[in-house]
């Protein structure tokens, strides 16, 4: 007797882990009607054939974990232990999760066709309101080329401003160039001998930008004349 209701225990749990998986696989292949862009006005026929096979696959667990409730009560005064009645528990737990998934995906898949409906009469809408009034579909094309060239004028403006900007910080630093040179200038006036220093030092500078010119020409004559 224990043996059979063993044997018995394990096969109905086998069946409702192996029904609790494909419910999960079916969850994601269901959420995918809700998350496509365009979502069709009616549910296809895909659709439809999930979410009737999550119900009856549900429903199908629920029948097992009913079998083994009544398997642990007729063996609850012989050999039916605590660990497997938290497994039924268990097994419960994930049912009732997985109904509530059910309705939460199904209302979600609803909200997305309801918005998608809504945006698309909306549209048809304003289609059909610019088809009967020509004038009001001009004015809409003619606010929309406004805003274009004002948000072009504004981009404009913003160039402007920051070329302007940069314009100004030239102008600061071309100031604070010629204060530091006024008064480098005013220093050297007030050191004695200091501009004849400054003087000598150019002077020498030039002449020995003459003297390395001369030299660079003569060989290149030199060069050239042996060439």
């Amino acid at each position: 007797m224990a043996s059979s209701t063993g044997t018995g225990w394990l096969q109905l749990r086998q069946q409702v882990r192996t029904l609790e998986t494909q419910t999960e696989n079916l969850f994601h292949t269901y959420s995918q009607f809700g998350a496509v862009p365009n979502i069709p006005p009616k549910p296809s026929d895909d659709e439809t054939q999930t979410e009737v096979n999550l119900e009856e696959i549900l429903d199908k667990r629920e029948t097992l974990v009913s079998q083994v409730s009544r398997l642990l009560d007729s063996e609850a005064s012989l050999t039916a232990s605590a660990t497997k009645q938290n497994n039924l528990a268990r097994h419960r737990e994930v049912l009732q999760e997985h109904r509530r998934e059910l309705t939460r995906l199904r209302s979600q898949i609803q909200e997305a066709r309801n918005r998608a409906n809504l945006l698309s009469n909306v549209r048809s809408d304003i289609d059909a309101y610019h088809s009967n009034n020509p004038e009001a579909a001009e004015a809409d094309y003619m606010l929309g080329e406004r805003s274009r060239i004002e948000n072009s004028h504004n981009m404009t403006d913003s160039v402007l401003s920051q070329a302007y900007a940069v314009n100004e910080q030239f102008g600061i630093q071309r100031e604070t160039m010629a204060s530091i040179n006024r008064r480098i200038t005013g220093a050297a006036s007030q050191v004695p001998g200091l501009n004849s220093l400054i003087g000598r030092i150019s002077a020498k500078k030039r002449r020995d930008g003459i003297i390395m010119g001369c030299f660079i020409s003569f060989c290149v004559l030199i060069f050239l004349y042996f060439m």
